[in-house]
């Protein structure tokens, strides 16, 4: 089958030339493009780390390993998905493959669906994080572009608070806040208070993530306000105690 334009292309880096040939011949076979390397210095030498794709790097090699060119890719900022393949692999060794963000880790001899579905894989989970990235890189481009009040006022929102819980944390009129909250779901694109939330959600814009106090919303406010009196405990008898007049 002869690869498409648009097909991916994935990169293959193994000592081994025999596993080279056998597995470039699987993923040609399923219209992927492919390059091969037998080290990861010659991957590094070439221009296929700036490209797209997936990498399919054995873990033992002579020289530079998978992991220490899984370790250099990142330092690098290089955005490849990778699947790992090992005849020699271990759990710690491919737990810690994992967690530094390799999508699979293989066990040779590879078979061919189950390498094929790994690519596929790591391609798609790719691109579903890059789109991701994509989204709330243009929500943050929207945020930027609210006022200092506004933000005050989606912090409000993104709590749950009602129009006249806002406006009386911010020391304004309700009708202040509606006209803000009209503006900030025209900016941030929303079409609903629900859809609202779940943007400012998206930014890490609530209660958890502290937003209210670094937007300048704190005791002035009422937000950071002292709670009152705790109740007094009714006695025995059943009946409330009366509280001691100050």
């Amino acid at each position: 089958m002869t690869p498409t334009p648009a097909a991916p292309t994935i990169f293959l880096v193994d000592d081994d030339p025999g596993v080279l040939k056998a597995l470039s011949r699987v993923l040609r076979e399923e219209g992927f493009g492919v390059e091969t390397f037998e080290s990861a210095e010659a991957f590094l030498a070439s221009a296929a780390q700036a490209a797209a794709g997936c990498l399919v790097l054995d873990v033992t090699m002579p020289g530079q390993d998978g992991l220490e060119l899984q370790r250099r890719l990142r330092a690098a900022g290089d955005a490849l998905p990778i699947v790992f393949i090992s005849g020699h692999g271990d759990i710690p060794m491919s737990v810690r493959a994992i967690k530094a963000g390799a999508t699979d880790f293989l066990t040779k001899p590879v078979g061919a669906a189950a390498l094929v579905a790994a690519v596929r894989d790591a391609i798609e989970q790719h691109a579903a994080a890059r789109r991701a990235a994509a989204d709330v890189a243009e929500l943050r481009q929207r945020l930027a572009r609210l006022t200092p009040r506004e933000r005050d006022v989606l912090a409000g929102v993104a709590t749950g608070k009602l129009n006249k819980q806002i406006a009386a944390d911010l020391g304004v009129v309700e009708q202040t806040v509606k006209f803000h909250r009209a503006r900030i779901m025209e900016r941030m694109h929303a079409r609903t208070s629900a859809e609202l939330m779940t943007i400012a959600g998206r930014l890490g814009i609530g209660a958890a993530s502290g937003l209210g106090a670094a937007s300048g919303l704190g005791a002035a406010s009422g937000l950071g306000a002292a709670p009152g009196p705790p109740p007094v405990p009714a006695p025995s008898g059943g009946k409330p105690a009366r509280r001691p007049q100050s």
